[in-house]
């Protein structure tokens, strides 16, 4: 009885036509106007704004043309070495003497080159192809070192003309001298096999090494120069390593990727 006498009274009760309606409290109409405001935003920086992200990947400082495997003619036994690890011979230069059924053959260099590694110690027996040495293919001392950053095949499409490198060198400690700047010269067109990166290297081990987890793009950097700096190249620090950088260094390069849109992410 007392709900339907309550009822009646409300139908009997004039329409309220002239109060105010409250939709919402003014502490929701602020939450509300944020959140737009917050949407527009997003709307705008997907559309104009950009993303920058790198990639990183093992890299070997060398000279611009690389290196070569020199191997044998002939099968026989050393009997003279005549080169030494880290000297400069011109091209045609005799490396070892080899004695075979036939007579002494002498291997030579197939170009200008420092060698970087003598695989033939004297006495040893060596096959017909065996490597014998590494040789990298530089005339002068002062040519200028490169870096070549192994690059994920994925990835290489992304790597913009002249773009940053910055190179974490494995014989300079990053923490007191920082790292190496460069920028990209060149990126490679295909994929290289384990063979390739080794004959370039002239190390077979890094081909295999670099080839773990897929074929990679190779991409030349050219190391930016400082004439302040003992190394001669620029480094995130102030003067960089109190020595000279030697070719055939490890390193990791970390490479700047073309900045892209957010609102590309959505697109199929």
């Amino acid at each position: 009885m007392q709900f339907r006498q309550q009822a009646l009274a409300k139908l009997q009760s004039p329409e309220e036509l002239d109060l105010p309606v409250r939709f919402a409290r003014p502490q929701g109409w602020l939450v509300l106007s944020a959140t737009l405001i917050a949407l527009v935003a997003a709307s705008v920086w997907a559309v104009t704004g950009s993303v920058a992200s790198t990639v990183s990947a093992p890299a070997v400082l060398t000279h611009g043309e690389g290196s070569y495997v020199l191997q044998s003619p002939a099968a026989g036994q050393v009997t003279a070495v005549l080169a030494r690890e880290g000297q400069r011979l011109p091209a045609n230069s005799p490396v070892l003497k080899v004695r075979t059924p036939q007579g002494e053959t002498v291997v030579r260099t197939v170009a200008a080159g420092r060698v970087t590694a003598l695989a033939a110690t004297l006495g040893q027996i060596i096959s017909t192809g065996a490597n014998v040495a590494a040789v990298e293919k530089v005339a002068h001392a002062d040519d200028p070192l490169y870096a070549t950053v192994y690059v994920p095949a994925e990835n290489a499409a992304s790597i913009p003309e002249d773009a940053a490198v910055d190179l974490t060198v494995q014989t300079v400690p990053a923490q007191q001298y920082g790292v190496l700047r460069g920028h990209v010269k060149a990126v490679d067109r295909t994929a290289q096999s384990a063979q390739q990166i080794g004959a370039y290297l002239g190390d077979s081990q890094l081909g295999e090494q670099f080839t773990e987890d897929g074929r990679p793009v190779a991409v030349l950097v050219r190391l930016d120069t400082s004439p302040s700096t003992k190394s001669g190249y620029r480094w995130s620090s102030a003067n960089g390593p109190p020595y000279p950088l030697a070719s055939m260094t490890m390193a990791t390069g970390s490479i700047r990727l073309a900045d892209q849109r957010p609102v590309d992410w959505l697109l199929p």
